[in-house]
């Protein structure tokens, strides 16, 4: 695993590109065996999940998000403690920083074209301040290639207020040659990791390939932003006492006995009947 000083010097460049472009990332963050690791507990979740009423939410045609808990990762600690994740977070949300969920988004084969769209109502922090106050990061289970519905992403437009949109998620049609204009697709490579506003607008993109594409989402709060609410995340006492306490310290959860489902709060209307534009 690559380290990268957690120092705000070294961070400047990464924070400047996310408050320009509503993103940013860092290439080999984690070496591939550890990611091929984080693949297997992604589809070995996912295979558990469509089982289940709820346990995957459809995000369109032959896509699907799971949200779990910190536990079915064995990669967790690693991920959360990275430098770069770590400073990422600090520099941008504050000190006290929440980590607030933690799921994956996998697209299969025959999954089309998402709407433009932002995973949530931008706040006035956001459109007033110009002021980022959740984080996600992203990072893919496989090498991305232009077959397997890469994600685009239309930088710059974490900004856009939103207020008058469909759940003030979903950009009218009318405004689609502007995000298609500032549109850039991604191709990250196994130990990649991003950084984004979940405000900046994005799609997936149509998925010909056979070779699913799983990609882990960390979701990260500045205190007040309120996502925790969407989210639960569960551990049982003795992974939390097994935890560092700089993860104790972050990590919002409850403890319990025994870890059940988790039944998702979080589901993005409008992008179940998602298809090509």
């Amino acid at each position: 695993m690559s380290t990268v000083r957690s120092g705000h010097s070294d961070l400047d460049r990464y924070v400047d590109a996310l408050y320009t472009d509503g993103i940013t990332g860092l290439k080999g963050a984690f070496s591939r065996e550890w990611v091929e690791q984080i693949r297997e507990d992604m589809m070995s979740a996912f295979w558990d999940a469509i089982q289940r009423p709820g346990g995957a939410v459809g995000r369109g045609p032959r896509r699907w998000y799971v949200e779990t808990h910190p536990q079915a990762f064995r990669g967790f600690v690693e991920l959360v403690t990275h430098p770069w994740i770590v400073g990422m977070c600090a520099a941008v949300l504050g000190p006290s920083y929440e980590i607030v969920e933690i799921g994956f988004d996998v697209p299969f084969q025959g999954a089309e074209y998402q709407p433009w769209h932002r995973d949530f109502p931008s706040p006035p922090d956001s459109y007033e301040d110009h002021r980022i106050t959740s984080l996600a990061f992203n990072l893919t289970g496989v090498d991305v290639t232009q077959d397997m519905g890469p994600f685009e992403i239309a930088v710059g437009t974490h900004w856009d207020d939103g207020r008058q949109w469909k759940h003030q998620m979903f950009p009218p049609d009318q405004l689609s040659p502007r995000y298609e204009e500032r549109a850039v697709r991604k191709f990250p490579q196994a130990g990649d990791i991003s950084c984004r506003s979940a405000l900046t607008i994005h799609r997936g993109t149509r998925h010909p390939s056979p070779i699913a594409r799983p990609v882990l989402v960390l979701g990260v709060d500045a205190p007040g932003a309120g996502h925790a609410v969407l989210h639960d995340l569960m551990v049982t006492p003795d992974f939390y006492e097994s935890l560092p306490q700089s993860v104790r310290d972050h990590l919002v959860c409850r403890t319990v006995d025994q870890l059940v489902p988790v039944t998702q709060k979080h589901d993005i209307e409008g992008l179940v009947m998602a298809g090509r534009p």
